[in-house]
């Protein structure tokens, strides 16, 4: 470490993220860079399962090791000198300039990828399954990594295994660019085409480099995004479990269709007992669609065909007969201060509560909004 000069950024307040480009969720995330600003590696990325899936002390220490050979490298010039990316600060994002910048506000990671977002759908430019799902998971096409030991792959199967990868090799170049650490191939393999059948990887197999090209299942970008909070995104009130092809099959479904069995719900309020749905019935279709190329999965096609808020009107099967239901979807704020909500005026609701201890009665009781941020201009008097 003594080698390093070490810059830790707490805010992106002014931070060039043209330059410094990757995905914003992550809750770590490392740079190793010359005085040129040339990017010698990345180091960190996740999964969906937990923030320090790919982080331990072995393989940052591996990571500097490797920064610090890439830096001799390039002293001596035997390193290409990669064109610098277009300058792109946080105040070029006009939502974000109004809402935090203008208000003194710190700018965090997430949030410029949330109002990048919510710019591009304003736009009619947001492309959901590369924005919403910025790095997808290396395991659903079988690679799982010796994460200690870098890009050294600790088991292969499934489609990774059909292209010939082995335990012990080494991923050393992605789509024909060359990668050091899982970061840099999380960033790489992030930025494939959605609409893409086939990733070329180069592996290094005792010292014998070879070339594979992996087949990409249906579906292979989407993940999990329950920990993104994406404003954007339309969340549900309820939960589903694909059907098997078998049970499509018997159902007269297709079989590449999304039909799907309820196995939660929560009822939102207001809605009227006709229009909620019931544990056990299955969705055949939304709006009269039932099979997509973009996703097998009825929740994902709703996150990525509706907006937060719209109104979906779902197809079932209920106790074996067709029917349809409408369920609204919300949309989630990050912000408990959203200045979207309300006008900026704390919304005070009134619930009915029925007790029963021996009599039926009512009575009424307020609630009340939590803020993230103390200074929340909604609140009187502020």
């Amino acid at each position: 470490m003594q080698k390093f000069v070490l810059a830790r950024i707490v805010a992106m307040n002014g931070i060039d993220i043209g330059l410094f480009d990757y995905d914003r969720h992550n809750a770590l995330y490392y740079f190793i860079l010359n005085a040129d600003e040339q990017i010698y590696l990345r180091y960190g990325g996740r999964d969906a399962e937990d923030a320090m899936t790919y982080l331990n002390l072995e393989s940052l220490e591996l990571a500097l090791r490797t920064g610090l050979d890439r830096h001799e490298l390039y002293k001596k010039g035997k390193l290409a000198k990669q064109p610098r990316p277009a300058p792109f600060y946080p105040e070029q994002i006009t939502l974000l300039k109004k809402h935090e910048l203008d208000r003194g506000r710190c700018v965090e990671c997430h949030l410029i990828a949330d109002y990048q977002a919510q710019e591009a759908e304003r736009a009619g430019k947001l492309d959901r399954p590369k924005m919403l799902y910025p790095s997808p998971d290396l395991k659903a096409i079988g690679i799982h990594l010796d994460v200690p030991k870098g890009l050294v792959i600790k088991k292969a199967e499934g489609a990774a295994a059909k292209a010939g990868m082995q335990t012990g090799d080494t991923i050393t170049e992605i789509g024909g660019v060359n990668v050091l650490t899982f970061g840099d191939l999380q960033y790489r393999y992030g930025k494939t085409d959605r609409n893409a059948h086939r990733i070329e990887l180069t592996i290094d197999r005792a010292g014998q480099r070879k070339s594979l090209s992996v087949e990409l299942p249906a579906d292979w970008w989407l993940t999990d995004t329950s920990y993104r909070f994406w404003s954007v995104e339309p969340m549900l009130y309820f939960k589903t479990r694909p059907l098997t092809e078998e049970q499509k099959r018997r159902l007269n479904l297709p079989t590449r269709g999304f039909a799907s069995e309820i196995v939660e719900a929560v009822p939102p309020a207001k809605l009227d007992t006709l229009q909620m749905l019931k544990l056990g019935d299955i969705i055949t279709g939304v709006e009269g669609v039932q099979e997509s190329r973009l996703t097998q999965n009825v929740e994902s096609y709703i996150k990525l065909t509706k907006k937060a808020g719209d109104t979906i009107t779902l197809d079932l099967l209920r106790d074996g007969k067709p029917t349809q239901i409408k369920q609204n979807s919300y949309r989630l704020y990050y912000r408990k201060s959203d200045p979207s909500r309300n006008n900026g005026i704390p919304i005070r609701r009134k619930l009915k509560l029925r007790i029963i201890d021996g009599k039926p009665t009512q009575i009424k009781q307020n609630s009340y909004r939590l803020f993230y941020r103390e200074g929340n201009p909604s609140r009187k008097n502020e």
